[in-house]
């Protein structure tokens, strides 16, 4: 006899069971109900199923393995045999395409008819495959499955940035009865699994799972993850079953594999009839043949090359946060590591698997007598310092381009070159490794921008001598062209006008922005044009490996952006967002970079050669200078306790004869927005006092400092910004300062006479040194704010073409978004009474790229 089940009619909101004609007599026979309740399954119920009900009896069938019509044998990093069911299978696409796509394994076999489900081997060359993370997707097909419990300790906040796990030792939870600890280990092998095998909705929970966990103990093994190195994990861990899921694998051993049926089964790698419907193929495509050997990940093994898997963009989205979070919090995180690395023994980075205890239960007979670690409890290790810096984490070409990177959050150039002596020197402390000596080299000579230094960091710079190698960390020529740079650009902006020049005649009219440029940028067809020929003398102030530093243009970019990925389908996971240089659609969101392990996630230094600059710019009108940049880093505490209007500023910094600082403010204009500028102080009047934390105490976090470590102004800790969305790069309208009329007397009083009892808490006003001024009342400026979130898993950025800066002129953003992280807002959308004093961790954090032309 043969069940049909067919749809339900349209006058029934439920799904009824009509059988064909043989079907009542199969129910209505005394003889047949007596046969199916000596079976053990309960009898058919004529009346209307519910959907309930109904995904209840599938997901049984999974547990209980009955009905199977196709036994998948699994090879893999265990071996298993699963009897499963196809019309549940082909919800994922890779089944879907296995069963229905001109497969073999898409019609039945005789063989199986006699013998039982067809028997399909499926072999997962991929080492990022678990067993458990098989189990919960194929569970999930099902509509069942342990809910993923993700441990609080794992999960960084506001208030713990870091995560509660890293400020203390953590402490012992219990995992929910029936709920699978979803341990960093468990949330990548479900993303490679889901991806194997085609679920969309299981890959963007793994995926947001991990963007959601990424902190010092977990940034390291994402990073790694993310560009194609296998995931990190005890033996035992991939041979564990997934809590519930026990039953329904028969773990094969050498005798059953002996004793197995004659019967040959059939392969996924059989041949096929349509070639076009190939996943595994598709899968394959994901990788880039053409992988830059600049980011390899290893590389001092020689000829060897370990596997790579990649899982296209959402592998790319991964590296990003982990990215972010190193350059946000990296300088926090080396104190640390510097500290525990002058004990008896360089510490070893654990990924930590919390304490749990779960309710004994019955396991499988087919299951190891080694009970699996999920269902062990755990001793808590004690604090335990992540490894970032030194060997076992980052490798030296990551070192390099993430200390030259203009995200790196370091207050300033000559503290980026003391963080850059300090990793260097605990890098050799491991021992000389000669092809991290060429990554040195390349950082000291490349990645720090000794032309923004005073002449006495540089004189110091020059005698400063490393003591494990005898030599001095920087060339002295590279030295000598930084003061070079330094001189040329000093006399440009000093020197009066030209004769040749046409003097300007007098007018009421404020002058055209060109005469407040220097003429410093040039085209990339400039550039091309200064090249000697080929045949012709080398010039060593025009030649192709002179360095050349993009002037900015107007970009809102976020890296690390987690969003839209929730409900995606497959196709839309791995759709690649539009490139930087395609128009912003919508104005008042930034676009999500386009980045890769090609270029660090967005973290790659933008400084290129004379030929660099002419293969990125084909059209040949991109500008760039000769000069590098100024960069900086600010941070804000307790900007929820600001008052509408007014400013909180961060240090003020020297560049090029004027003086810059950067202030928030709070604005409340179409609700509460939060504005973040650049400005341009005058020399005349007083230096605002700079943010700072409430307690000026700070012996309690100074002691862990070395001397050789930068210091990061008063974060000892490691605080962070947000920013989300912000409106367009500014229109004139909208860009300048609320009330753009300098600072009046009153508001610098309030600054300078607050206290450490005053909430947001102000530290004395230092003035900079100031070599030289720049006499002229207004000067173009290009610029880029990164703000990073709270957490510090994403950076948006924004970057501005050159701007007019006269004297006690501002230019920046604003947005309503930035309140989300920083400032606490109500239900009605109202500011909430703030917790004051804040967190000492939670601050805003931004860096800052300036450059003149």
């Amino acid at each position: 006899m043969i069940m049909t089940l067919l749809r339900t009619s349209e006058a029934s909101s439920a799904r009824v069971l009509h059988a064909s004609p043989s079907l009542p007599d199969l129910y209505s026979s005394p003889h047949n109900i007596h046969r199916l309740r000596r079976s053990g399954s309960p009898p058919m119920n004529t009346t209307a199923f519910s959907s309930v009900d109904l995904q209840q009896h599938i997901y049984n069938s999974l547990l209980e393995s009955r009905t199977a019509d196709v036994s998948l044998h699994v090879h893999g990093t265990w071996e298993a045999i699963y009897k499963l069911h196809r019309v549940v299978l082909i919800q994922s696409g890779f089944f879907s395409s296995l069963f229905t796509a001109g497969f073999l394994e898409s019609s039945p076999k005789p063989c199986s008819r006699l013998r039982g489900p067809e028997e399909i081997d499926l072999t997962f060359d991929d080492r990022n495959i678990t067993r458990a993370a098989f189990e919960i997707c194929i569970a999930r097909l099902y509509g069942g499955g342990p809910p993923l419990y993700v441990p609080s300790s794992l999960i960084p906040s506001t208030s713990h940035p870091l995560t509660p796990s890293f400020s203390g030792s953590p402490l012992p939870f219990d995992t929910p009865k029936g709920h699978h600890t979803a341990s960093p280990q468990l949330l990548l092998s479900l993303l490679a699994t889901a991806v194997y095998l085609s679920i969309p909705s299981m890959a963007s929970q793994a995926v947001n799972c991990i963007m959601n966990t990424v902190g010092p103990y977990t940034v390291i093994p994402y990073l790694n993850f993310s560009i194609g190195k296998a995931i990190e994990a005890h033996p035992d861990h991939t041979t564990e079953a997934a809590v519930g899921l026990e039953n329904i694998a028969q773990l094969v051993t050498s005798e059953s594999r002996a004793s197995s049926t004659p019967c040959s089964p059939l392969h996924t790698s059989s041949t096929k009839q349509d070639p076009a419907d190939d996943l595994s193929d598709k899968l394959l495509d994901l990788d880039d043949p053409a992988e830059s050997d600049e980011v390899e990940s290893e590389s001092d093994n020689g000829p060897i090359r370990e596997p790579h898997f990649h899982y296209g963009l959402l592998s790319d989205k991964i590296g990003e946060a982990a990215a972010c979070w190193i350059a946000r919090w990296g300088a926090d995180m080396l104190i640390y590591e510097e500290k525990a690395s002058r004990g008896p023994e360089f510490p070893v980075t654990p990924v930590p698997i919390p304490a749990q205890n779960v309710s004994s239960r019955k396991r499988a007979d087919t299951m190891p007598a080694k009970p699996s670690p999920s269902s062990e409890p755990t001793v808590p290790e004690l604090h335990v310092t992540p490894v970032i810096w030194a060997r076992g984490g980052l490798n030296s070409k990551w070192v390099r381009q993430i200390l030259s990177s203009d995200l790196l959050f370091v207050k300033g150039e000559k503290e980026r070159y003391d963080m850059a002596c300090t990793v260097v020197e605990l890098r050799r402390r491991q021992g000389i490794d000669d092809e991290e000596e060429k990554d040195w080299e390349m950082l000291f000579r490349e990645g720090i921008y000794y032309a923004n230094l005073l002449v006495d960091d540089i004189i110091a710079i020059s005698q400063h001598i490393s003591p494990t190698t005898g030599r001095p960390f920087v060339p002295l020529s590279v030295l000598q062209e930084a003061h070079w740079d330094q001189s040329l650009l000093r006399s440009q902006i000093t020197t009066k006008p030209t004769p040749s020049s046409p003097p300007s005649s007098p007018s009421l009219s404020p002058p055209p922005s060109r005469e407040k440029e220097l003429g410093l940028s040039i085209t990339t067809a400039e550039i091309l044009a200064r090249l000697p020929a080929s045949n012709s003398a080398p010039n060593s102030l025009d030649n192709k490996d002179k360095p050349y530093y993009p002037v900015g243009h107007d970009s809102s970019v976020r890296i690390g952006d987690s969003g839209s990925i929730e409900g995606a389908s497959m196709d839309q996971l791995f759709e690649s967002p539009p490139p930087l240089s395609s128009p912003n659609t919508d104005s008042k969101a930034p676009v999500r970079a386009t980045t890769t392990e090609a270029d660090f996630f967005g973290l790659k230094s933008e400084r290129r050669t004379a030929s660099g600059c002419i293969a990125y710019d084909a059209t040949g009108k991109a500008q760039w200078s000769p000069y590098p940049p100024f960069r900086f880093a600010v941070e804000f505490w307790d900007i929820d306790a600001l008052k509408e209007k007014s400013r909180l500023h961060s240090q003020t910094i020297w560049y090029a004869g004027s003086l810059f600082n950067v202030y928030v403010q709070v604005i409340r204009k179409k609700g509460i927005q939060l504005g973040i500028y650049l400005h341009r102080q005058s020399n005349i009047d007083p230096i605002p006092a700079a943010s700072a934390p409430l307690s000026l105490n700070r012996t309690a976090h100074t002691h862990n400092r070395v001397p050789s470590l930068p210091p990061l102004s008063t974060s000892q800790s490691s605080p962070s910004m947000a920013m989300h969305y912000s409106p367009s790069i500014h229109p004139t309208s909208q860009s300048t300062t609320p009330g753009s009329s300098p600072p009046t007397s009153s508001d610098l009083t309030t600054s300078f006479t607050s206290s450490p009892s005053t909430i947001p808490a102000t530290s004395p006003p230092v003035a900079p040194v100031q070599p030289y001024r720049d006499p002229r009342p207004a000067v173009a400026a290009y610029f880029t704010i990164s703000c990073a979130s709270s957490t510090g898993s994403s950076i948006t950025r924004f970057t501005s073409v050159p701007d007019v800066f006269s004297v006690s002129q501002s230019w920046g953003w604003k947005s309503s978004s930035l309140r989300t992280e920083h400032l606490e807002v109500g239900p009605d959308g109202q500011p909430a009474k703030p917790i004051i004093p804040a967190p000492r961790m939670s601050s805003l954090r931004a860096t800052i790229v300036l450059g003149i032309v």
